[in-house]
């Protein structure tokens, strides 16, 4: 009979024991869920894909400059959305003129619904040609289109034409726009800009040797640049950071047109 009793308590007490457990472990689970219910969720923002192309002389994305500006960050350039239009000759091979080129940005711009843009130049490069366009009542340049030398077609230029250009670029619509901010509240003037591509240029490029003249967009501007005297490339200067981004999707120069009055 003891050992039966004996027996009989320690099932009794293993059976405690173990109810006990099993409390304890749902009380623990159930104030975790409560826990994690009251805490707010965060979901983790990815970063967006960078497409980026070939940039200015042994550089790729941000740097330090030392200018006080920002840095010569050449920033992602990007083809986005905006499609390409013209294409009005055949592709055969045989690359078009300039006057042909000049005559397709006009045809571009009669289709673009805003009379207000006028072409003002078409330079020619062996890769492709490039147009700026400009509001005539604002003196501003709006945006910069490239000119497939074969077909005609007209397609955004990369680079900051889409990534800086506040009001026709890529950050601000190609269509108007939610961008409005005016050239005059960049933080960077265009004698700024063209000493800041002087240096970068003294830097990067000795021997070349920045325009006079800094042509302002909408967040940027575009500057040529000279090599003996000579058209050689261009380059632009973000109007609020200072920061510097090379053209090198256009090739060498051939020659280009003023059509500005």
């Amino acid at each position: 009979m003891k050992q039966v009793l004996k027996w009989t308590g320690l099932v009794l007490f293993a059976a405690v024991v173990g109810l006990t457990l099993a409390f304890a472990y749902n009380a623990a689970v159930l104030q975790t869920s409560i826990a994690a219910a009251e805490r707010p969720s965060i979901q983790a923002t990815p970063y967006p894909p960078i497409q980026s192309w070939s940039y200015g002389p042994g550089m790729m994305g941000r740097g330090g400059s030392g200018n006080g500006d920002g840095g010569w960050g050449m920033g992602p350039g990007m083809m986005d959305g905006y499609g390409a239009q013209g294409g009005a000759y055949s592709g055969s091979g045989t690359s078009i003129t300039l006057d042909q080129a000049v005559e397709a940005a006009e045809q571009y711009l009669a289709t673009y619904g805003n009379p207000d843009l006028a072409l003002t130049e078409v330079m020619e490069f062996s890769d492709n040609f490039y147009a700026e366009i400009k509001e005539q009542s604002t003196d501003v340049h709006a945006f910069e289109v490239l000119i497939d030398r074969y077909t005609g077609v007209i397609y955004p230029e990369p680079g900051p034409n889409m990534m800086w250009n506040t009001r026709y670029g890529h950050m601000g619509g190609m269509m108007g726009g939610w961008g409005r901010q005016q050239v005059g509240s960049m933080s960077v003037s265009p004698e700024r800009a063209r000493d800041i591509a002087q240096q970068w240029l003294d830097q990067y490029l000795p021997g070349i040797s920045a325009t006079q003249e800094a042509d302002a967009f909408y967040g940027y501007y575009t500057i040529h640049v000279l090599k003996e005297g000579q058209v050689y490339g261009m380059l632009s200067v973000n109007g609020y950071t200072g920061e510097v981004w090379y053209h090198t999707w256009h090739g060498d120069f051939i020659q280009m047109k003023e059509l500005e009055e």
